[in-house]
């Protein structure tokens, strides 16, 4: 079946929204030749922002459904075509399923929150201090080997959210060099996305297929999660071996403020866990992000400023992801039906570099038919490239949000380039995990 022609334009514009995603670097050194202020500048910063380019994009989309569905003729006949033309337009974006981006952007601001950052820096700081290494390389290699394993259980955004700022606060804002500010993004990027597959319910990839094919957390443990823990392991050592020198020289900023009473702490626990409980409920969680809220301003002196800012800017990413990337099934689908077990694997994986993990496997869902050792391919091969770029794992734009504005990235933000290059390390120990390692699929 040949594609529509709003497929064909979802296509284009989702292609342009990747090559945005390379050029966002590019728009941020044009605004700087406007005055500081004007128009121009303003307009340029804002297409230099990440998590702006797949909501722009999207919003491009929706204006082109409107037009295709214009009724030719004379003037008049176009106007009175507008209302028709823009209802389309409306009833394709109402049928789309923004829970996930809510969900996002709902976990990553209550994870964000002092209470709980500060929880998780007391478990890492535990785990930190049995390792043989200098304070601030052992709680490094704590952060980012066990931390994105948290992700299995507090979701994937969540762990995100909570290693993104203490990593921040801790070695980006440290003058770390640019070399080691890469290679820990890339190293987050992928233990993160590998980190949640230790669960059912924690990763969107796994998330998507979890139902339709019946994993459980013993199916998920025996067939990833081993693999996850191992590749996080390795991986991470691996990087602080090659920046053992520079991490040794670290002064590690700790978290300020006075101590959090126990009841806070576990009130903003169990906000969390009631998210995730009522996951696939935005109206429910919504309405206990609310209640949270309420918490947050009662209690604001033991609080810090809530991301709802980068929060919002993440759900309009994820929304403007979804927009597009739903048109995209008339190619991708026909795709995954050809691949074999090695071709589905790693062509997933490099798929996943360009479109949302999440999606493959929920296209990869939509095939009857696929065997056992195929629904491995092609989940392993999701969640193996998903540290590759800000777009393959949803909670990447929470990462790069927080992260990209701190001083090792001389305010021009992260580069997709780099951050290609410094997560090909990880992802090439998680293909030899996920894939050439004997055990069960």
């Amino acid at each position: 079946m040949s594609p529509t022609a709003v497929e064909i334009l979802a296509t284009v514009l989702f292609a342009l929204a990747v090559l945005h995603t390379f050029l966002v670097k590019q728009f941020a050194r044009w605004a700087h030749k406007y005055p500081e202020g004007s128009m121009q500048e303003n307009l340029l910063h804002f297409m230099a922002e990440t998590e702006v380019v797949f909501g722009v994009w999207a919003a491009a989309l929706f204006g082109g459904i409107i037009f295709l569905n214009l009724h030719p003729g004379s003037l008049s006949e176009i106007l009175g075509s507008v209302g028709h033309a823009v209802e389309a337009g409306v009833k394709y974006i109402e049928a789309q399923n923004y829970t996930e981006p809510k969900f996002v952007l709902v976990i990553m601001v209550v994870a964000a929150t002092r209470p709980v950052v500060t929880l998780a820096e007391w478990l890492i700081e535990g785990a930190a201090r049995v390792l043989p290494l200098p304070p601030a390389t052992a709680f490094y290699a704590a952060a980012l080997a066990v931390g994105p394993l948290l992700g299995s259980f507090i979701t994937e955004p969540a762990a995100m959210t909570l290693l993104a700022v203490v990593l921040k606060r801790r070695y980006f804002n440290a003058g770390i060099s640019r070399r080691l500010a890469y290679a820990t993004l890339g190293l987050l990027f992928v233990n993160v996305s590998i980190g949640g597959v230790l669960t059912h319910f924690a990763a969107p990839p796994v998330l998507m297929v979890a139902s339709k094919w019946k994993w459980g957390v013993a199916h998920m443990f025996q067939h990833f999660g081993w693999r996850a823990i191992l590749s996080c392991l390795v991986s991470t050592a691996a990087v602080v071996f090659v920046f053992r020198k520079e991490l040794k020289t670290i002064t590690v900023e700790k978290a300020k403020g006075g101590s959090i009473p126990a009841w806070l702490t576990v009130l903003h626990l169990l906000s969390m866990a009631l998210v995730v409980l009522f996951a696939h409920h935005p109206d429910v969680f919504l309405g206990i992000f609310m209640m949270f809220l309420g918490l947050v301003t009662v209690t604001r002196e033991y609080q810090e400023p809530l991301k709802l800012k980068e929060g919002l800017l993440v759900g309009f990413f994820l929304s403007g992801l979804v927009t597009l990337g739903s048109l995209q099934e008339y190619w991708l689908k026909p795709l995954i039906q050809a691949l074999g077990g090695d071709a589905l694997f790693f062509g997933t994986t490099g798929l996943t570099a360009i479109t949302d993990n999440a999606a493959l496997t929920y296209l990869g869902s939509l095939v009857d038919g696929l065997s056992d050792p195929l629904k491995y391919a092609l989940v392993a091969g999701a969640v193996t490239g998903g540290g590759l770029t800000v777009i393959a794992n949803a909670p990447n734009p929470a990462g790069a949000g927080i992260l990209q504005d701190s001083k090792v990235f001389g305010g021009e933000g992260i580069s997709p380039l780099n951050l290609f290059l410094g997560a090909l390390w990880p992802t090439a120990v998680a293909i030899v995990a996920f894939w050439f390692l004997p055990g069960p699929r």
